[in-house]
């Protein structure tokens, strides 16, 4: 998995290089992403709010806000919580979970949550009617996420339904993972997550500035 050509960058090689703690390869890219294995110790599914325990922690690099991906690269959750040698991850079956993907055809991005009812169907909202929807098509994590790598398997849509309130479809997706039997996962690292929020952070502050004034 941290071989593959998706977990890197490429170098702009017409500026000056400056090196840093960022693993550099023989190709000038730059790592973006690390894994790391683990096994669950501990699952559920059959609450609102549902978590897995992993057995890495902080001393073995986890770290809040990471993402979770099962041994075959479906995604499973987020890190939301570390002690000295085990995480907790919330689970896509977690009412409060959100995230951002892309329809492996067309490219168009939504919303995927949970209401807490069947855990074998997720929910897909923002997928515009415009777009061409079919039983059966992929979706992935998408590049607007600053915790997964895009282009990685969150499942196939199950059910297509129009939203009349709406101009978009609301969508049931069946998981890639199999949460009834989730073993071995790959805890995923973004080693530019820190700079990519802080960023985000300073441009909100200083646009909600009353003293910022555009110009």
């Amino acid at each position: 998995m941290n071989l593959l050509h998706s977990n890197f960058v490429q170098i702009d090689t017409t500026q000056k290089i400056v090196r840093d703690t960022v693993q550099l390869d023989s190709t000038k890219e730059i790592r973006r992403y690390l894994f790391r294995a683990a096994r669950v110790i501990y699952n559920t599914v059959n609450s609102e709010k549902n978590y897995l325990q992993l057995n890495q922690g902080a001393k073995q690099g986890i770290k809040d806000n990471m993402a979770v991906l099962s041994s075959d690269g479906s995604v499973v959750g987020v890190v939301v919580n570390v002690s000295s040698n085990f995480s907790q991850v919330m689970s896509l079956l977690h009412v409060q979970q959100k995230v951002n993907i892309s329809q492996k055809k067309g490219g168009d991005f939504g919303t995927l949550s949970w209401d807490g009812k069947d855990p074998g169907l997720l929910n897909l909202r923002g997928i515009p009617k415009t777009a061409e929807v079919h039983q059966g098509d992929t979706v992935l994590t998408s590049t607007y996420s600053f915790n997964f790598p895009p282009g990685y398997m969150v499942g196939t849509v199950a059910e297509i339904t129009k939203d009349k309130s709406s101009n978009f479809y609301i969508l049931k997706i069946k998981p890639g993972a199999n949460f009834y039997n989730l073993q071995q996962v790959f805890v995923v690292e973004n080693l530019q997550y820190a700079e990519q929020k802080q960023l985000d952070k300073d441009t909100k502050n200083k646009i909600d500035d009353p003293k910022h004034n555009l110009k």
